[in-house]
């Protein structure tokens, strides 16, 4: 016998994996029906029965789909285990149990079973699921692992029948249709006759009696239809007249969401606060979901509204309700069942309530994450002060009750809340027009009549206005990666999407209109907002507690809150290291000491001192590199004192008020460059010292800018890639779309690039029209801004006193250990929290990896921090504008003004770090005259010399600027910072009130007016420009330091600059270039002598680092050179397979290091690694092999009956004979593993082509929209050829071709292909002519050669002038004679052309040769090269 059954239930289970005694879990039975068919697939019983609910009720989702109600039930249904006694009597007489997913009925029943606590019997009987055994036979795609889908019931009946059955989820209909399938997958041998207990005979018998497709018995199939309410809704509510003053008056939006709720909603923060004013409310709340992103914006937002600016705390006009939307699971640290939990509002009544609520949002992220932050209820006991609680949303925890488990369990939790909340737990009504809304609305009203609970009106907002409402479902499709014409829906094939579009911040009327049956909604809104406190989250910043030796205690300190300890403590730190720094004190230092130390004491922080120099001492300790300074702080001679900077303020006349202003108490702020691996070092220590929970990271917030919200909305609205490709091309650089949109014609001009403006205009265009093109432009407009994702600040680091998660909200970042603040970098000061940047400084690493090589090579430890600051070779770096690799100074624009200015002093270098900046920059030609003598020297006022003679008179720093307004005008120091600030950020109310101070000040000292008018003028246009001297002097610093180690240890200071840039190929390039330049030789990989790290040898040549080949990892080499160190040096590579660990150098390892060529002082050329014969295996992996044995035997300790060990009788491989690799593909190859060419590049020898006919390369072909309609001449060499057909038997050609920077393959068809195939010979170095079009037959861009050449022959063809470019300034008769002797002996037919310039006067003339014509070759081109004074130009 077959017993073919179904269920309808109450629901699913939370968890599917919970056994069937979590009685909590399984939902409940409400109808049971069953068939029993013979073995001949004759009909033998039905039955069907609805169950009487008993303990529970039947939610109204469940109804919704099967239509038995609680009401249906109790009228018509069975008692469960008379129901149960009678399935089971038909189970023990049958043979199988059959069902469509038969787990989820047998679990039901199992489970009701032991409810009863009656035996499970269906554990232990056969069952058969139609949903398997039809899987490969329906092969429906889609499925996990690439595997078929289940199909649905619906599915399997159509294949089989080509019948459409509408899954009735009425089990009596199902069991009809299942047993219909069940017995015509047995006649069609899709279930195998053996598997359901026939043989052969009866199989034969059973398609005798049943030939033809079974057919529907024609049983019950259709659903229950819904008993219609009697209850009316509004007969259970006082109506009243909604349209008083007071109800107007009353309504307040309080579940909102904005764009913190990441991707979820479309509401900015001031946006969202301005419509609530525009509307009258007196409120406004923030409930972003699991986060509290938005909470100091959304306070300040309001706070400092215009509307709340003139109303005192307890009568403002607009009221803050901040709040978070959190979920609500069952255990939020049970990590082991998907439980999501539902989404409950709360809100903040007070301050306790913020730090309740932030507790909460911390612990749901932090400790609760598990695919969505989770809290419990347990927790929310514990941190339910200052709370107000919301019923929520549909997916409310007791809402989703009503819908999906029953009314009496919904109560029993409803009456936890008002347990838990008492008057602070308010029932939410939402009406968005929604069928489940009325119902949950309906029974949520009789639970707050019963419990005597408020209710109040809600609109659960998402956007702003009704019609963002496609926007909005736009950014969810975002958030799920899904295209909106998806349909929304449940399941796969369907996409997550909002009902409708009354998600939006309805006006006070629309919801005065929607509530008028039920007024008490909208009065209980004014009772909710009575309870709320205005709060602020702005304090004063918490230092951490830093521990002072006894002596300093001061016992009034912590009974009057003072900081008389630390300030001892600091002083006696300060004067201490003051006797280092100086040797003498002098009245001055002292007097400058004193005011630092009385401002620091003033503002109240000597702790942060106390604190920074601490952490740097211990940095030090760690051997971490510490910058010499960064910014103002360098200022600060307590800061020098302390070690926390190493620049002397007073030597370099830089201003402590600039740091810290003495009349505007603010916290210091002091940046700290640590070196790139030593900062992680110190970020560990000030966790291991201040405590794990007391120390995080900051976030980040990523918006969608204007390309990005076009590249998502294209995906969503599907529109061709392509298309949306050049959509987000059209927008220029560094703007958004709404400046685009919003500016006019003038506008456009002044701040788009002009070759972007054409672009910024097409776009305007394309908006206008009516396709898919125009919406994606406008819904990305829309969307432009919405927050995307989250990340962690780079450098940002907080510290405070007591555990973080007690004072803002904090979340967790999936790439570290710390904790990460949930507000950003714009408030943690703010809301009183330290705020440290780390940054971490790779030249810092250059320098220190550098001293690491010179102590190794010479033994010579080179103090970085103490060089002389006079040194002639360092300054020739900078006079040759040798200045690669030198931190700050190493762009082509600053080495062309080096060579003019010919830097001779440290302020010199201070000043040039200063000038080459926007702005400034001009100011650098008159700098370098005036240095020379060729400009006057000249000052408004002979009392400014003292302050610009070391500029030369032109005011390069704001410190200058700070230090006249004092001597000029008498300003305090106070005042000159103020002016300071004001002119550099062009503050017009700062300005307005300082300059009639300034005029006042000056008229009185007995300038005249005019002058200190322009004075004032001057300051204003340049003080804007001028820059940070404190700043400067420490980069500057951090130039000369590495300039030094470059002009006294160049192989060195390579190597580091090298290994710093081993991820970067055109880094690599450009460092081995500098290096040839300098006559350093660079080795390839060479496995006797190879770190990981480049290395110098005895010679002084750099040697590659086995790190830079790709392939290698770290573990890898660290085997190699350890070995190598232990017991010498590789004698050959048997030797080295013999010697190595062969579990940490892989085949992938040795693979790389033989293309680089580190195996080539071994007995094997390259190719010889990789021969082999046929399928058989490599060289290489022989050798592998054959080292493998050879340790397997050396530890087994084998002999042979000669005594002798068995690895010397094992004979190593020998390479099959192969064809040697050409040149060609040796330095492809050697390219693969290393990214460049290290025995040399083809173009090597065609420099001078490069450089005098090529204006472009080959990465600029992988950005077209740039080079547009332009004409571009490169070179390369033809790497690999392909000659095709097209389908239509055409011919084309792919050239593939490779230079410096990067490859590219081109497409050749028809004349193209015809016209240069010629050229397509691998190894050819070619010159190709092109220019960037449009295609013809669309609008995309492709680059069209126009010719193509040898590379060899361009120089004869192309050649007519040579161009000798010289500063006048530089003339001397030796030069002269130099050079008319190299071309006399280079005598040939191109013209000679002499480029005369004079570089300070900014003029320059040409002077052609008429008796002198003259050959061009490399010996040519290398020989004047060697002539610094001479720019080689060739036309």
């Amino acid at each position: 016998m077959y017993l073919i059954f179904d269920t309808e239930t109450t629901g699913l289970p939370q968890d599917w994996k919970a056994p069937l005694t979590d009685f909590n879990n399984w939902p409940r039975c409400v109808q049971l029906a069953w068939q029993i068919h013979d073995k001949k697939g004759q009909l033998v019983t039905v039955k069907n029965y609805i169950i009487k609910p008993e303990g529970f009720d039947i939610p109204y989702n469940a109804e919704k789909i099967h239509g038995i109600s609680t009401k249906r039930a109790i009228a018509s249904g069975e008692l469960l285990t008379t129901v149960l006694k009678e399935f089971i009597k038909d189970v023990k007489g049958s043979q199988f149990i059959i069902g469509h997913n038969i787990e989820f009925d047998k679990n039901i029943i199992g489970c009701e079973l032991l409810r009863n606590e009656m035996p499970n019997l269906l554990a232990d009987v056969e069952s058969i699921d139609t949903k398997d055994d039809a899987t490969d036979y329906c092969s429906i795609p889609g499925g996990r692992a690439g595997k078929y889908k289940w199909p649905s019931l619906t599915e399997l009946h159509d294949k089989l029948f080509g019948e459409n059955f509408g899954e009735a989820h009425n089990a009596s209909a199902d069991v009809e249709a299942t047993a219909r399938c069940f017995l015509e997958l047995i006649r069609l041998q899709i279930i195998p006759y053996s598997k359901v207990g026939l043989d052969t005979d009866d199989f034969n018998e059973y398609t005798t009696i049943n030939p033809n497709p079974f057919k529907l018995i024609g049983l019950n199939i259709e659903p229950y239809q819904p008993l219609e309410y009697t209850d009316n809704l509004e007969e259970e509510i006082i109506g009243a007249d909604n349209t008083s003053d007071n109800l107007c008056k009353n309504f307040a939006h309080l579940h909102v969401h904005s764009q913190f709720s990441i991707l979820q909603a479309t509401t900015g923060i001031e946006k969202l606060v301005n419509k609530a004013v525009e509307m009258g409310m007196p409120a406004v709340g923030l409930t972003d979901h699991t986060n509290m992103f938005g909470a100091y914006k959304f306070l300040q937002e309001v706070s400092n509204h215009p509307i709340n600016k003139d109303n005192k705390e307890h009568n403002i006009a607009l009221k803050a309700v901040l709040g978070c939307e959190l979920n609500i699971c069952k255990n939020h640290t049970d990590k082991s069942t998907k439980d999501y939990g539902s989404q409950v509002p709360f809100l903040c009544k007070n301050k306790k309530g913020f730090y309740n609520l932030s507790k909460l949002s911390s612990i749901g992220n932090i400790d609760g994450f598990y695919y969505v932050p989770r809290v419990d209820k347990k927790i929310i006991e514990q941190y339910k002060e200052g709370l107000i609680v919301l019923t929520g949303s549909l997916y409310g925890i007791i809402p989703n009750l009503i819908l999906n488990v029953g009314e009496v369990q919904a109560e029993e939790e409803f009456k936890w809340w008002v347990d838990t909340f008492g008057d602070d737990f308010y029932v939410e009504i939402n009406r968005h027009n929604l069928d489940e809304e009325i119902h949950i609305n309906k029974v949520l009203i009789s639970f707050a009549k019963k419990y005597n609970v408020k209710i109040i009106a809600s609109n659960n907002v998402y956007y702003l206005n009704k019609e963002d409402a496609n926007a909005h479902d736009i950014l969810l499709c975002v958030k799920d990666g899904e295209i909106q014409s998806t349909p929304k829906g449940k399941g796969r094939g369907y996409r997550y999407g909002f009902p409708n579009d009354q998600f939006y911040f309805k006006s006070t009327k629309e919801m005065l209109d929607i509530f008028s049956d039920l007024p008490e909604a909208i009065e209980n809104i004014s009772d909710l907002l009575d309870k709320i406190d205005v709060f602020t989250l702005d304090r004063d910043v918490l230092l951490p507690k830093f521990n002072i030796p006894n002596e300093f205690i001061d016992p009034t300190d912590e009974l009057n809150g003072t900081k008389k300890g630390e300030n001892a403590y600091l002083r006696y730190l300060t004067y201490n290291g003051a006797q280092e720094r100086y040797k003498e004190v002098t009245d001055e230092i002292k007097e400058r000491i004193d005011f630092e130390l009385q401002v620091i004491e003033n503002s109240g922080y000597p702790g942060y001192f106390l604190i920074v120099q601490d952490l740097i001492k211990q940095a030090r300790k760690m051997n971490v590199s510490v910058g010499p300074g960064r910014g103002s702080a360098a200022g600060s001679v307590v800061a020098y004192c302390t070690t926390i900077t190493n620049i002397d303020p007073i030597k370099y006349d830089l201003l402590f008020e600039r740091f810290l202003n003495p009349e505007r108490v603010s916290l210091p702020d002091i940046d700290i460059d640590f070196d790139d691996e030593g900062r992680g070092r110190v970020i560990d220590w000030v966790v291991n010292k201040y405590g794990q929970e007391n120390v995080a990271q900051i976030i980040t917030y990523g918006t969608m800018a204007a390309k990005s919200s076009i590249r998502d909305t294209a995906r969503v609205l599907d529109l061709p890639l392509f298309q949306a490709d050049r959509l987000a091309k059209l927008v220029p650089d560094m703007t958004s779309l709404n400046n685009i949109f919003s500016w006019d014609q003038k506008k456009l001009k002044e701040n788009i690039k002009n070759d972007q403006i054409s672009n910024a205009k097409e776009l305007i265009s394309l908006s206008k029209g009516d396709d898919l093109i125009a919406e994606t432009i406008n819904l990305a407009r829309d969307l432009e801004g919405n927050l995307r994702n989250i990340g962690t600040h780079a450098c940002g680091v907080i510290v405070t006193p007591k555990p973080l998660m007690n004072l803002i909200p904090m979340t967790r970042a999936k790439d570290s250990t710390l904790m990460v603040t949930q507000f950003d970098n714009s408030v943690v000061e703010d809301v009183g929290l330290l705020k440290m940047d780390f940054l971490g400084l790779r030249n810092l690493t250059i320098i220190k990896d550098c001293q690491k090589i010179i102590k190794k090579l010479h033994n010579i430890d080179v103090d970085i921090d103490n060089l002389p600051l006079d040194d002639i070779k360092t300054f020739e770096i900078f006079q040759n504008a040798e200045t690669s690799g030198i931190f700050q100074f190493s762009s082509d624009g600053m080495k062309s003004h080096l060579k003019h200015l010919k830097p001779d002093k440290f302020d010199d270098l201070i000043a040039m770090n200063a000038l080459y900046r926007p702005g400034p920059m001009e100011y650098i030609p008159n700098y370098i005259k005036r240095k020379h003598g060729v400009e006057d020297i000249s000052y408004d006022l002979p009392e400014m010399e003292s302050f610009l003679s070391s500029t030369y008179g032109i005011t390069v720093y704001q410190e200058q600027v700070m230090l006249l307004s004092q001597k000029l005008a008498g300003f305090s120091k106070g005042d000159a910072d103020m002016l300071r600030k004001g002119m550099g950020k062009k503050i017009k109310a700062v300005l307005d009130k300082l300059k009639p101070k300034f005029f006042d000040g000056c008229t009185v000292n007995g300038y005249d007016i005019n002058i200190i008018e322009k004075i004032w003028n001057d300051w204003e246009s340049f003080a804007s420009y001028a820059f940070n001297k404190s700043h400067s002097t420490c980069y500057a610093m951090i130039a000369y330091q590495t300039a030094f180690l470059k002009a006294h240890y160049p192989s060195e200071l390579m190597a580091s600059l090298l290994t710093n840039h081993m991820n970067d190929i055109k880094d690599i390039t450009y460092y081995m270039e500098e290096s040839k330049r300098m006559g350093v030789v660079v080795l390839g990989p060479e496995i006797n002598e190879s770190f990981y790290k480049f290395s110098v040898n005895n010679n002084g040549e750099i040697r590659f680092g086995l790190g830079a080949v790709k392939g290698v990892g770290e573990g890898a080499v660290e085997a190699i050179v350890n070995e190598r160190k232990e017991n010498g040096n590789y004698k050959s590579f048997v030797d080295f397979i013999q010697r190595v660990d062969l579990r940490s150098a892989n085949k992938r390892t040795l693979e790389s290091i033989a293309s680089a060529g580190g195996f080539d002082s071994f007995e094997f050329k390259r190719y010889e690694y990789f021969s082999k014969e046929d399928n058989a295996p490599s060289f290489l992996e022989k050798m592998i092999k054959f080292g493998n044995k050879i340790k397997d035997n050396m530890n087994s300790n084998q002999v042979d009956i000669f005594g002798d060990s068995s690895e010397n009788l094992i004979q190593s491989p020998i390479p099959s004979n192969t064809t040697q690799w050409s040149s060609m593909e040796l330095l492809s190859r050697e390219k693969d593993v290393v990214g460049i060419y290290l025995s040399g590049h083809p173009l090597d020898d065609y420099k001078v082509e490069i450089q005098n006919f090529c204006n472009g390369n080959l990465t600029m072909l992988h950005n077209l929209d740039k080079i547009k309609g332009k004409n571009i001449r490169f070179a390369g060499v033809v790497t690999n050829i392909e000659h095709r057909e097209t389908k239509n038997g055409k011919p084309f050609g792919i050239l593939h071709l490779e230079d410096y920077y990067s490859s590219f393959s081109f497409y050749l068809f028809d004349k193209e292909y015809i016209n240069f195939k010629a050229y397509f010979t691998e190894g050819w170095l070619l010159y190709i002519n092109g220019k960037v079009q449009k295609k013809f037959y669309n609008d995309d861009l492709e680059f069209k050669i126009s010719s193509v050449d040898l590379l060899s022959e361009i120089i004869d063809k192309e050649v007519r002038d040579i161009i000798l470019k010289i500063d006048i300034n530089d003339i001397s008769d030796i030069l002269v004679d130099k050079i008319f002797n190299l071309l006399d002996k280079k005598k040939g037919k191109h013209s000679l052309i002499f480029n005369l310039v004079d570089h300070i006067n900014q003029y320059e003339c040409n002077s052609l040769s008429r008796k002198m014509k003259i050959s061009i070759d490399k010996d040519f081109v290398q020989d004047i090269s060697l002539f610094q004074e001479v720019d080689l130009r060739i036309e």
